[in-house]
């Protein structure tokens, strides 16, 4: 029988040796982290981008220039004419070739030959959407987002002479100016803002990379409107994000306060006014609201389409109804919006025409008018019903909601146009020809 001495001294060494790598391991963070490192290295994640692993292909960003199109960029990276024709082909809601723009950003995927044949195109309609197609056996195509960043911001200013300028000089955007009027749309007659009214701010952009991505949602606001403090509040009780006050009554109202954004009043209801034409006094029964020529005319509220005719000195006119008791007329139209006739069912907000100058004026103009059971009443005293407020089951929870939002609004400094206040540093979301107020 072989003696249990070599084997009892050679687990001896064993354990001693097991013991003193231990202590050095525990009394050696770095050698830990190295060891960690590597361990990593062995599993590390393939690099992806827009779905595609990249590790074995090189990434080419560039954008479409003027008069390019899809073939010619195809066709540098060894994708043939039949490939190019499927492109084409693709369903019109995954890809549509025709709608590719110039100086849109789009991404080639390719091998690391000397072909450099393109594994992949992306192409990126706006910062958020991408839409990938891949060539092999047969085209694929898939659509997909970036991942998206929200970033809060607060604003206030102090109007002195519109509310665009006021938004502007604050560091905001001219998007931010029509989304803010769209909250107090119901509320506030934003023709007759005053010297003196302000405003505070909480709202979101959105990000992608960095990158602004576009406009997220006005959060909370109040708007102080000759001396009376307007608040609003966005909040979903299952229907869809809407804005409230702070008792829980809709900002959204039956009916908007203008049919139309950016403009000025050139002429009030009145029932003696001196025609500017007929240079005579008659009853002018509406107010004309002076905007450029094509500026969309919106139905104030939800109706159907009474009437669509060409009527003398009313030129190009529409009429809605409303409801049993309210209907509205919107006159010397240069033109009517996608869908209007007779019997057409319009909603609040809905493009209904575009301003113009037909029949007897003197110029681009909305001649709006307001009837109540028949009778012409003035469009600016109008006051609506609200729409539906915080049902029940939802005061108490809305209140808890809105309670450090209301906190953070009464906290806010006010900066007027003397005050540096940092905004988000954006490009414009469009461009307004006139401003509010």
């Amino acid at each position: 029988m072989k003696s249990w001495r070599p084997i009892f001294f050679v687990t001896l060494a064993a354990l001693a040796l097991g013991t003193t790598v231990l202590v050095w391991w525990q009394q050696n963070p770095e050698a830990r982290k190295n060891a960690t490192q590597f361990t990593q290295n062995l599993v590390q994640t393939p690099n992806c981008l827009y779905g595609v692993e990249i590790d074995s292909f090189e990434v080419v960003k560039a954008a479409f220039e003027v008069n390019q199109n899809l073939s010619e960029v195809l066709s540098s990276y060894n994708i043939g004419s039949n490939q190019v024709v499927a492109v084409a082909s693709l369903p019109k809601d995954l890809f549509d070739v025709r709608r590719l723009q110039a100086n849109k950003p789009y991404t080639i995927i390719h091998q690391k030959d000397s072909l450099h044949t393109a594994h992949s195109f992306i192409y990126h309609p706006n910062p958020i959407e991408y839409v990938r197609i891949d060539f092999g056996d047969e085209v694929i195509v898939e659509r997909g987002l970036n991942p998206v960043d929200t970033v809060e911001h607060e604003l206030s200013g102090v109007i002195e002479s519109s509310l665009y300028v006021s938004i502007m000089e604050a560091g905001g955007t001219p998007q931010l100016v029509n989304e803010l009027a769209d909250v107090y749309a119901w509320v506030i007659d934003f023709f007759g803002l005053q010297k003196g009214d302000h405003y505070k701010l909480i709202y979101s952009t959105l990000e992608v990379e960095g990158e602004p991505a576009g406009f997220g949602e006005i959060k909370a606001a109040s708007f102080t409107h000759q001396g009376r403090e307007l608040l609003a509040f966005v909040y979903d009780q299952g229907k869809g994000p809407e804005y409230f006050d702070e008792c829980g009554q809709s900002m959204r109202k039956t009916f908007l306060k203008a049919p139309l954004h950016y403009s000025r009043i050139s002429s009030h209801f009145s029932y003696s006014r001196l025609h500017p034409i007929l240079k005579i006094r008659r009853p002018h029964l509406g107010v004309d609201y002076a905007a450029p020529r094509g500026t969309p005319v919106v139905a104030v509220g939800d109706g159907v389409v009474t009437n669509v005719s060409y009527s003398g000195g009313a030129g190009r006119m529409v009429k809605i109804q409303h409801n049993s008791n309210y209907m509205t007329a919107y006159l010397h139209l240069s033109g009517y919006g996608p869908g209007i006739k007779a019997g057409a069912t319009v909603t609040q907000g809905q493009v209904i025409g575009y301003v113009g100058s037909s029949g007897l004026s003197t110029g681009p103009h909305l001649d709006f008018r307001f009837y109540k059971n028949g009778v012409p009443v003035d469009p600016l005293k109008i006051d609506p019903g609200s729409a539906d407020p915080i049902a029940p089951e939802h005061e108490a929870p809305y209140l808890d909601f809105i309670q450090p939002w209301q906190q953070r609004l009464h906290q806010m400094p006010l900066r007027d146009k003397n005050t540096q206040l940092a905004g988000p540093d954006q490009k414009s979301e469009g461009e307004i020809e006139e401003s509010v107020g």
